[in-house]
């Protein structure tokens, strides 16, 4: 292992390399501090993100690992493993059976979900390395679950991000603070809605490898992101973690993959070295072999000083190396001694700790048809105690409930920045199929101050007007079948209505039309005459096509009347008639 680490690339060196390249296309607006549009992509004015951005990242910007891979990228055999005579970057191509299956499969599922995002297993196996070195060299067991957790260090504003708990301790056991957890390193408060259920156990455990990559998929296929083009893939591993060094190791490390790789049995994967925090031991069940006589965070407890010494300092020097007197305040009286590396200083207030609550922006009342875009998006303000709108604060909108209504492009979340007046407009809603009432609910990431709800009602799909697409008489013969079958469009507002529910029913004719119990008829499956047909449904193009129409030995007129949701209604008259007899020609006379 050794001899192997030893061949690795440095990460000063390597990613200098590809810097250039990697970083040429970014831009600010690529930072997780971005506003959405009204199709789900992000965009942004300020190129400064907020300073709890990291809240709403995948992992919270927690460390990851910075072992590079070798500049050989080769196409070894199935068969190749570790020894004399393996070919160079041989081991590192080769990926866990389990943790490759889990990203097989979940391409394979956005592949079906989400084709336009292109989405590549392998950026998820660089992903996965980078985080976690595939789940430790793929120590998961038959399901896919780690053997041990998988636990980052607690993002307590100690030389991490500030993110305080959100999950009760129930996935990282710490009620303090988050801390990045699993194969994909989530922060719970993203798990909480990223989560996803990958291997159909019927739970969402982000120690679950399946589970971890498909939640990683649909985390990095948000936004209405075409992974194929570079702009949208720099985009979309920024959010995962939002440094420009993560950014190149994963491209390195999907480029690698790219390449050629192979699956080798489960935790015989090799272990990574470096992380982006100097590998400082994790708490708890770590990626990284725990370093001896650490304490929980991976600071090493620090050697006894003598008196008046603060831990882990030494009396300042001068440059010749004598004690340094102490520092003097303007005044001449000695300065206030440095604080303990030990006692982080206070984090600075951010604007989102300034939110006291939420407001409605204005939003009315919000009403849509199944299937369509409702015609109003939801807007909140943050504002401060008094009523001050806050600006730069991010709000989660988050749709509840079992519903199929969606925001653009797919996807229950949207995290929009207020703007300078404090208001985040959420990207536009999409009615599902199911009807019924809907709640949105934003919130402040980063601020445990109270949700605001917004009701949304999905009406069903509907028409309001009828129109058959030919004027061809209906007319048959007793005891025939009618020549064509019945074809109507529905449409509303002059657009074609796809699955709006109709019925079609066969009447008398009169001043006051009323069920036929003889005359024109439908079959049922079982070949038996029917004359009312419920649960019809218009095409994606609007158009119903009846069955075909019969007659019995009735003659006469009867209406056949075609009714759909919303009122549009058509009535169009069938008529039985004998065949007219032709008259003999009249003979010659004598």
């Amino acid at each position: 292992m050794a001899a192997h680490f030893g061949r690795r690339l440095r990460r000063g060196a390597a990613t200098t390399a590809v810097a250039a390249a990697a970083v040429a296309a970014l831009s600010a607006s690529q930072a997780p501090g971005v506003t959405v549009d009204e199709h789900g992509r992000q965009t942004s004015a300020d190129a400064t993100p907020s300073p709890d951005a990291a809240a709403d990242s995948a992992t919270g910007n927690s460390p990851y690992y910075t072992d590079l891979p070798p500049l050989n990228s080769p196409s070894p055999s199935p068969s190749a493993s570790a020894g004399p005579g393996t070919p160079p970057g041989a081991t590192e191509a080769g990926i866990p059976a389990t943790v490759l299956d889990a990203y097989k499969k979940a391409e394979a599922a956005l592949r079906e979900k989400k084709p336009a995002c292109n989405l590549p297993w392998q950026l998820l196996a660089a992903i996965g390395r980078v985080e976690s070195g595939h789940a430790r060299g793929g120590r998961v067991d038959a399901d896919g679950t780690t053997l041990s957790p998988i636990i980052g260090p607690q993002l307590d504003g100690n030389g991490f991000a500030l993110i305080k708990d959100t999950d009760n301790g129930v996935y990282d056991g710490n009620s303090r603070y988050d801390n990045a957890v699993g194969p994909m390193q989530f922060i719970p408060s993203t798990w909480a809605w990223a989560g996803r259920d990958g291997n159909g156990d019927g739970r969402k455990d982000p120690d679950n490898v399946y589970d971890a990559a498909l939640a990683a998929g649909h985390y990095l296929c948000r936004n209405g992101w075409d992974l194929s083009d570079q702009g949208d893939l720099e985009r979309a591993i920024l959010s995962y973690n939002n440094s420009r060094d993560y950014l190149n190791t994963v491209l390195r490390w999907l480029e690698f993959y790219r390449k050629g790789t192979h699956e080798i049995p489960d935790g015989t994967g090799p272990l990574p070295s470096d992380r982006s925090d100097g590998g400082k031991a994790r708490p708890g069940a770590t990626s990284s072999p725990s370093t001896p006589g650490t304490e929980p965070g991976g600071k090493k407890p620090e050697p006894d000083k003598p008196s008046g010494s603060a831990p882990g300092t030494e009396p300042p020097t001068s440059p010749g190396g004598t004690p340094s007197k102490p520092p003097t305040s303007p005044g001449g009286t000695p300065s206030k001694p440095p604080t303990s590396p030990s006692t982080p200083p206070e984090a600075p207030q951010t604007p989102t700790d300034t939110v006291d609550h939420l407001e409605n922006a204005g939003t009315g009342k919000l009403t849509a048809m199944a299937g369509r875009t409702f015609g109003e998006r939801i807007s909140a303000r943050a504002e401060t105690e008094a009523g001050t709108s806050v600006a730069k604060v991010r709000i989660r909108f988050t749709v509840l409930g079992d519903t199929d209504t969606t925001f653009a492009g797919g996807e229950s979340v949207a995290t929009v920045a207020t703007d300078s007046s404090g208001v985040a407009v959420a990207p536009a809603l999409v009615a599902g199929e199911r009807t019924g009432t809907v709640t949105v609910r934003a919130t402040v990431v980063g601020r445990p101050v109270p949700g605001l709800d917004f009701k949304a009602t999905v009406t069903e799909r509907a028409a309001d007007e009828l129109e058959r697409t030919d004027d061809t008489e209906l007319t048959c013969v007793p005891g025939g079948e009618f020549a064509e079958p019945v074809v109507v469009k529905a449409t509303y507002q002059g657009s074609a209505a796809g699955k709006v529910a109709a019925t079609a029913a066969v009447l008398t004719s009169g001043d006051e039309p009323a069920p036929a119990e003889k005359g024109p008829y439908f079959k049922d499956a079982d070949g038996k005459a029917v004359r009312t047909l419920d649960g019809l449904k218009t095409d994606e193009d609007g158009l119903l096509k009846l069955p075909q129409l019969y007659a019995d030995d009735t003659t006469g007129t009867f209406l056949l009347r075609i009714t759909t949701a919303g009122g549009a209604t058509l009535t169009v008259e069938l008529t039985v008639a004998a065949a007219e007899s032709s008259s003999p020609s009249p003979s010659p006379s004598a």
